[in-house]
């Protein structure tokens, strides 16, 4: 059994609350049962009860055992001065104040129900992927559907953070917060970071100035990759190289902010030099992206907006010095879905947030309207009876496992919750 669970009993009510009497036989009529505020310090403030014939103002702590009291050191910390009743699992020890008066306790295992405790039971059992998954076909769709607006948002939020903090470095440029944002988008999750280090690493004045010459921004951000560091004798390869380093000489960059990449284990249209060449392209098309992208609610104008590809010579080469087939590399549908969905809805919900705009339905609509994302967690999703339909679906799953069931927060969610509810 877990603490939290103990809260969960409190703040429902989900115990007989007619009858109840301390552990020293004084009777307890509970008038208000606090605030659960999840905050430092007692567990439930400002509640009302009344313990034998005295009425009483103050908070309310729990915890599993009493002798948690001492474990937890509540006694050194003035914070629990004003608890009025210690609820717990079961009492083991006397809890004193510091004037010597001792706290009354509510053991709470003599006023719960079995059936109540065999849900919860049911509930924690260990299974094969997440606690819930053989009850998450009994999810009433009402009580889904809100829960996935609430975790919508709470990813959402996540996101930001790191937006935040990027307006910092960046002296509140929102332009360039969204090109180190679509970076770090553009080297999916293995270069990624590297692709976010090399925008970080130009400032975004010099992207702004070379966005004119395509080569030059190609060179940029190829050799900020470690890509041009080498001898060869492609005639393209040189040119880019020596405009890198005309660059580096120019801006005075720093010659050692350079970062490996990857092209293990990425399918050719996902290597380095293709989707640098891409970004390189974006921004020599669009000098102020950003100002397109801020109020965008088609997604056929995100398509139009992306309609990207490589240089020429990227048509018949992935890496220098080895041909290929030519082919037309343009973004995919499915790379620009990605990019809405971890770039532009953040972005457009930050912006909105910083200015104390709702365009919450807006972006449930936009993401509504694109295709469900396709990995693991989605699959096992759909495995015990959750399909998700659309990618506002999958982000809202995707924040489910990571943030509720892999911490086990069961008492924290809606659809745990619900399937203790009936007890």
């Amino acid at each position: 059994m877990k603490e939290d669970f103990l809260h969960y009993l409190w703040k429902f009510r989900k115990f007989d609350t007619l009858n109840l009497k301390t552990s020293n036989d004084q009777e307890i009529t509970i008038i208000n049962f606090g605030q659960y505020l999840q905050l430092a310090g007692p567990d439930f403030f400002n509640a009302q009860i009344i313990i034998g014939n005295q009425k009483w103002a103050g908070n309310v702590e729990i915890h599993l055992k009493s002798s948690d009291w001492y474990v937890h050191n509540h006694e050194k910390d003035a914070a629990y001065d004003n608890v009025i009743l210690h609820v717990v699992w079961e009492h083991d020890t006397e809890v004193f104040r510091k004037n010597n008066t001792e706290i009354p306790v509510l053991e709470l295992k003599n006023y719960v129900s079995k059936d109540v405790l065999i849900n919860y039971q049911k509930l924690m059992t260990p299974k094969s992927w997440i606690l819930c998954e053989k009850q998450l076909r009994d999810v009433d769709e009402f009580v889904l559907r809100n829960w996935q607006e609430r975790l919508f948002f709470e990813r959402l939020e996540r996101k930001s953070k790191a937006i935040y903090e990027l307006l910092e470095k960046t002296n509140n440029d929102w332009e360039a917060v969204l090109f180190c944002m679509l970076a770090k988008n553009f080297g999916l999750n293995t270069n990624g970071e590297s692709f976010l280090k090399i925008a970080e690493s130009i400032p975004f004045s010099i992207i702004r100035k070379e966005s004119f010459e395509v080569e030059n921004l190609e060179a940029l951000l190829l050799g900020k990759a470690a890509l041009l560091n080498s001898d060869k004798e492609d005639t393209y390869f040189k040119d880019l190289k020596f405009r890198y380093f005309y660059l580096l000489h120019k801006y005075q960059l720093e010659t050692s902010s350079e970062f490996q990449v990857q092209f293990f284990k990425h399918r050719p249209d996902n290597f380095p030099t293709i989707r640098l060449s891409q970004l390189a392209h974006l921004y020599h098309l669009h000098q102020n992206l950003f100002s397109k992208i801020l109020n965008v609610t088609s997604l056929e104008i995100i398509y139009d907006l992306f309609q990207v590809n490589t240089s020429t010579y990227w048509e018949n080469h992935y890496q220098f010095d080895k041909e290929s087939p030519k082919k037309n590399k343009k973004l995919s549908r499915s790379f620009v879905d990605l990019v809405l969905i971890n770039t532009i809805v953040p972005i457009q919900f930050a912006y909105a947030k910083s200015l104390g705009k709702e365009i919450s339905e807006d972006l449930i609509t936009m993401l509504t309207a694109v295709a469900p994302e396709k990995n693991a967690i989605i699959d096992k999703f759909n495995l015990f009876g959750i399909k998700a339909n659309n990618s506002f679906e999958t982000q809202s799953l995707i924040q489910l496992k990571n943030e509720y069931c892999n911490k086990t927060k069961c008492l924290d969610c809606a659809i745990g919750m619900e399937l203790l509810k009936n007890c």
